[in-house]
């Protein structure tokens, strides 16, 4: 996870204030420590501290602190706990050489025992180490960019690198392997950072670098190279060119724009979201593409994690009504589960908000290798899922800097579902008619997704501050018990409350021995699943609290003692999980506030899971 960011200007003075913002925009990534260095002339100066970034600045006095060039580290900690001595950035012996960085060194515990001899090791880092093995090219003659290659030929693992050199005051030196880095052309400044927020102050100008690519930047120019064997070999400047591209975002739209926090910011964002997915993919011919391969394959398997995950599973489900095709969805960390049974005829479908899901990375790898078709959905243009799959789809929700997933669930709903309709209309379950009648009807979702949230939040406001007990089941049946999932996962991150999901016609098979009086039990109504009824009274008889939540249309014959929470009308099953997730989210959202949580920052976790 982690979140690096260097700075280098020949137009400013001093960094430090960039290097400081470029963390809070990359503070989603861990928020266990922060830390940053600059070269001042001809000192290299670090300050680090644990806690947020709010702590670290009420701790430092940067006005004594200058230089044009500099590195910082936002941690979630992997190897150490969150101390002052483990924050980044982390030193060699001499004080010459400053690292930060994302990822984990798998052979970690062999290099620290072969450098605890002859080095003052001073954390319980990996990070630590690598200073150290640079600082050993150094000692033997190389220069700075050779001591750095061969430091990396002694890794093994996951890194995203900033290196500064005291020696070399206006270079920040990078290197990558299957952690996210990305480098910012600016205009007599360059930076490279974790994510393409924290270069928006500086550029939209960016180039998404490569497993194995390392090099540095200056503030007049950017140089990558790559090993072949042991030699260093440069990236040509013409392949630089055509990688590098425009993005769309703006600072403004990585900002909390007058909300208290990014999540609730991120909620209000949906529709807008939702609309620029849809306009962005209805007449996109690689949709109809993607639908062909998917009508073509002997085996659709779907990989996701998280968030990505329950939506891969509202896709599974479309899939199968819509298009009459069926699918494996597998959580990827699980992705071995069918190794034996993949093949060429295979198509994966890798969904990843980022796209750079470690294990969904993994399993696109592993596939791919067994001749598998990758087909990648996700947000980000040229990140590692889009250019590792055969072909992509993304979303168009925009920068998400809330750890939890809300614009970027509902527009991988809203891609995914004009998918299944076209491979309905490739593979013969739907006629032309029917498929431009669906993709019409998605293409109110952001109309739904609106009114959902100006309906929902004073409702989700009020139960917030009355539901303190620690557990609650949300039950669905259908596409409601996937919509369960990511409701209960929501409540779980963001306001640590055991919310369990669970088929409701599968809660007499164990889970209802759980309930007693006023135990909350949610009940999520959809169209298919019109015997939820019956689960409610089932619960309500034992005393729990129950509520259900269901499209405002949709008739189901409930009790006049059950509550029944409306959602806003929808004329069709695919717009149901835009009627009825924003009110979860919302009450997600004032169940963490009310217990005075920061919704942004969820203790644990980190936005981006770029480590196994």
């Amino acid at each position: 996870m982690c979140g690096i960011i260097g700075i280098t200007s020949a137009k400013r003075e001093n960094v430090v204030d960039l290097l400081i913002e470029g963390l809070r925009r990359l503070e989603y990534r861990g928020y266990d420590s922060v830390g940053i260095a600059v070269v001042d002339k001809e000192s290299l100066i670090v300050r680090k501290a644990a806690g947020t970034i709010d702590k670290f600045t009420s701790k430092i006095d940067f006005s004594k602190i200058r230089g044009s060039a500099g590195i910082g580290h936002t941690r979630w900690a992997t190897h150490g706990p969150p101390t002052d001595y483990n924050a980044h950035p982390h030193q060699d012996c001499n004080g010459e050489i400053a690292v930060v960085h994302n990822g984990v060194i798998r052979n970690f515990a062999a290099l620290r025992e072969r450098l605890l001899g002859t080095h003052k090791l001073t954390s319980d880092t990996d990070t630590e180490l690598i200073a150290h093995l640079i600082e050993e090219g150094v000692k033997e003659g190389l220069d700075f960019l050779q001591a750095l290659a061969k430091a990396l030929t002694r890794v093994e693992g996951t890194y995203a690198l900033a290196i500064l050199n005291r020696n070399e005051p206006d270079r920040v030196y990078f290197a990558k392997m299957r952690s996210p880095l990305i480098l910012g052309f600016g205009d007599g400044e360059n930076a490279i950072a974790s994510d393409i927020t924290a270069l928006l102050m500086i550029t939209r100008r960016v180039l998404p670098l490569e497993d194995g690519e390392f090099g540095y930047i200056s503030p007049s120019e950017a140089r990558v190279f790559k090993l072949q064997g042991e030699q260093v070999v440069e990236v040509a400047v013409k392949e630089i060119t055509n990688r590098t591209k425009l993005v769309e975002w703006t600072p403004e739209s990585a900002s909390k724009s007058g909300y208290p926090h990014f999540m609730i910011k991120e909620i209000h964002e949906q529709p807008q979201a939702l609309f620029d997915t849809y306009n962005g993919s209805v007449e996109d011919p690689a949709v109809l593409e993607a639908a062909r391969l998917l009508a073509s394959a002997g085996k659709i398997i779907i990989v996701a994690a998280g968030t990505s995950y329950h939506a891969g599973l509202v896709f599974h489900y479309f899939l199968s009504r819509l298009a009459g095709l069926a699918s494996h969805p597998l959580i990827a960390s699980e992705f071995k589960v069918l190794e034996p049974t993949v093949d060429d005829n295979t198509v994966v479908v890798a969904i990843s908000q980022s796209g750079e899901t470690f294990d969904t990375l993994e399993a696109v790898k592993h596939y791919k290798a067994k001749g598998a078709k990758i087909l990648g959905v996700t947000n980000v243009i040229g990140s590692a899922l889009s250019r590792e799959a055969d072909m992509s789809l993304f979303t168009r929700a925009g920068p998400e800097i809330g750890v939890a997933a809300t614009k970027t669930y509902l527009t991988q709903i809203l891609l995914l579902e004009l998918l299944a309709v076209k491979a309905g209309l490739v593979n013969g379950v739907l006629d032309n008619v029917e498929e431009r009648h669906l993709v019409n009807v998605i293409g109110e979702a952001a109309v739904v997704a609106k009114d959902a949230i100006e309906v929902g939040d004073s409702e989700a406001r009020e139960l917030a501050r009355r539901l303190t007990q620690k557990s609650m089941y949300i039950l669905g049946r259908g596409l409601g018990a996937f919509l369960a999932k990511e409701a209960a996962l929501k409540v779980k991150e963001i306001a640590y409350v055991h919310a369990e999901a669970y088929p409701a016609g599968e809660s007499k098979h164990g889970p209802i021995a759980l309930v007693e009086e006023n135990f909350p039990v949610f009940v999520i109504g959809t169209s298919d699943s019109p015997e939820v009824p019956g689960n409610a009274i089932e619960m309500k008889a034992r005393g729990a609290w129950v509520r259900v939540v269901k499209p405002a249309n949709l008739e189901l014959d409930i009790p006049s003692d059950i509550v029944v929470q409306n959602s806003p009308p929808t004329s069709h099953i695919l717009l149901e999980p835009f009627s009825i997730i924003p009110f979860f989210q919302l009450l997600a959202y004032h169940m963490a506030v009310a217990k005075g949580y920061d919704p942004d920052k969820p203790r644990n976790l980190a936005k981006t899971v770029t480590v196994e």
